[in-house]
């Protein structure tokens, strides 16, 4: 007997990562084509705040956990501050962290858990937290189907929850055994994502840029130090990627193909 976590649509089985990212995975949500966006993605978690979520054990309000929703989307990517999100609801600490269980437990968010390193430098130790699936966000933000999903002020969190949940769909569907975490320092030090294989640990950084600069790639080193990395990954929108060695400036796609296995 195994478990098989099936997720939404990922970029080993559709040819258009542009209306993957906007629309998200889920089929009857726009990703074929059809005029769904943003309704159904609505009907959905309303569904799942009505009816789903408290048939699993959730003990709070459809309402409450509508508000809840509204919350996770303004800190997509932000570290993640129990107290802060409780206390404008007047929630516990406690209790916040139990409703982000049953969502976690539904596959809508992940919060990403920080490495931990016997450093000298004082690290963050709270996970960071995302929506799963892009189009539930955007449909959180109320961003239209027609909009440019670049000029939008908060287009870098989602392109970094995307990229996060699109790699680990794809190696996980492709039965690689690894653990992700994030790494951050009070000094600025950072890795959006790292993948520990147990020989081999890479150290990605995403970047919504095209032209991605050598400080980009100066400081990935430098975490990359930190870590103890046996592969430097700058994830970015590259027309063309470069190699050297197990220090790697790509795309997704160059970047899923060679980890093919």
């Amino acid at each position: 007997m195994a478990t098989l976590e099936l997720t939404p649509f990922h970029r080993d089985e559709v040819t258009d990562w542009n209306r993957l990212w906007r629309f998200g995975g889920f089929p009857d949500g726009g990703l074929l084509g059809t005029p769904a966006y943003p309704v159904w993605q609505e009907s959905y978690l309303r569904t799942m705040a009505e009816r789903d979520l408290p048939l699993w054990g959730l003990p709070a309000k459809p309402v409450l956990t509508r508000r809840l929703f509204r919350m996770i989307t303004a800190e997509q990517g932000a570290i993640l501050n129990l107290s802060k999100l409780g206390q404008s609801r007047g929630l516990s600490y406690h209790t916040v962290e139990s409703y982000l269980d049953h969502l976690e437990g539904a596959f809508l968010v992940r919060r990403l858990p920080p490495f931990e390193a016997n450093l000298r430098k004082r690290l963050v130790k709270a996970p960071r937290i995302y929506w799963r699936d892009s189009g539930l966000l955007h449909a959180s933000l109320r961003f239209p189907a027609e909009d440019d999903l670049f000029a939008q002020p908060w287009v870098g969190a989602s392109w970094e929850g995307f990229i996060i949940e699109q790699i680990l769909a794809v190696r996980q569907a492709r039965g690689e055994s690894f653990e992700a975490f994030f790494f951050r320092s009070h000094d600025g030090f950072e890795a959006d994502l790292i993948l520990d294989f147990g020989r081999v640990r890479e150290v990605i950084e995403i970047k919504l840029t095209s032209g991605p600069s050598p400080e980009n790639l100066s400081r990935l080193g430098k975490v990359s130090e930190l870590v103890k990395g046996t592969r430097q990954v700058l994830l970015c929108r590259v027309a063309k990627s470069v190699t050297q060695g197990d220090r790697w400036v790509t795309g997704l796609d160059d970047y899923l193909a060679a980890c093919s296995p």
